[in-house]
């Protein structure tokens, strides 16, 4: 009876163990599920030249919607204006195992071998400002340039006066916003407007110190301008900047893109005519939304623009506001 009993006794110990080697076996399930739905994913954002101040604006733009995601730990890069840095850092992306890698273009064809290789690699891949078209399993945030670029041309053709001579600042060859908002201007103004003379363009690849070199040797070289039409503010407001304390040019016209804050504050002096409000904002917003999406599996694919809106004169209060509102303006 004893030894029925000691039996028994065993088996029962047996059992029990065994429940309680599945119950931990499904706790350890449960808190494996729960550590995976709180994964931390690694974001790499390779900014085109922080020394741009729209590039600066986006960046920044970039950490702050970031810290909205608990999910997300985002790192940011400067490639300087440099394809060989910014391409090198792509790279160093890829080695370095990071789950989503955002590329703010220098030049959109130098640096699409290299986001191709982050998707080959397996890993998520976002281009923005500009994006780079055409890369199957990338995805992109952006606006549209030739729009841009439309907005304020399609005012510049009852503005500009007739005969007008004006000079033009172009980003970099390549570049699809830079490429795009000279087409605009071409085919939504100056094909219309052929009376107005070029008597000088050249490429200041976004760069305001490259813009006042041009405006100086124009000056120098022209007895009137009557506009600069610049593709982006950055170089509108360098060319400004010659010519600010001349009575000569005090009704020049001017024209950009991006509506950064030193733009929107010309346009409210009267020293800038219009641009074309290019939102850092909305755009950091889009490419937080559009990574959380891709990296948690919602979606797989994801192209997306934010809007133009034309800034002049009448309306630049609003976005000064904004701006403010946000800390761009002090």
């Amino acid at each position: 009876m004893k030894k029925i009993f000691l039996s028994m006794l065993s088996m029962l110990l047996v059992v029990a163990l065994l429940a309680g080697c599945g119950s931990k076996t499904k706790t350890d399930a449960n808190q494996n599920d729960k550590s995976g739905s709180e994964k931390t994913f690694k974001v790499a954002y390779i900014a085109r030249a922080q020394s741009d101040s729209f590039a600066a604006w986006l960046a920044n733009a970039v950490k702050e919607e970031a810290n909205k995601y608990p999910n997300i730990k985002l790192d940011v890069f400067d490639g300087q204006a440099n394809d060989d840095k910014q391409n090198s850092m792509i790279e160093n992306a890829i080695t370095n195992k990071y789950d989503l890698v955002i590329v703010q273009p220098n030049n959109g064809e130098a640096q699409r071998p290299y986001v191709e290789k982050v998707v080959k690699a397996g890993i998520f891949a976002i281009t923005t400002n500009a994006r780079i078209s055409g890369i199957e399993g990338a995805s992109s945030v952006d606006a549209d340039p030739y729009e841009q670029a439309a907005v304020n041309a399609r005012v510049a053709l009852e503005q500009i006066p007739q005969n007008a001579q004006v000079v033009v600042l172009n980003g970099p060859s390549g570049n699809f916003h830079a490429d795009e908002r000279r087409k605009s201007w071409q085919a939504e103004f100056f094909d219309k407007r052929p009376d107005v003379k070029i008597v000088g363009e050249q490429i200041a690849n976004w760069n305001k110190d490259e813009a006042m070199k041009y405006m100086e040797d124009w000056v120098q070289a022209n007895d009137k301008i009557d506009a600069v039409i610049s593709m982006n503010d950055n170089m509108a407001a360098g060319a400004l900047e010659v010519v600010k304390d001349d009575p000569k040019y005090k009704n020049l016209l001017a024209y950009g893109v991006d509506g950064t804050a030193e733009a929107v504050l010309l346009i409210k002096e009267g020293r800038m005519t219009s641009t074309s409000m290019q939102s850092a904002f909305d755009l950091a917003e889009k490419i937080l939304d559009t990574s959380n999406k891709l990296l948690t599996g919602a979606e797989k694919q994801i192209d997306t623009d934010i809007g133009n809106p034309l800034v002049a004169k009448d309306n630049v209060d609003e976005f000064i506001e904004m701006l403010k509102k946000s800390g761009a303006i002090k």
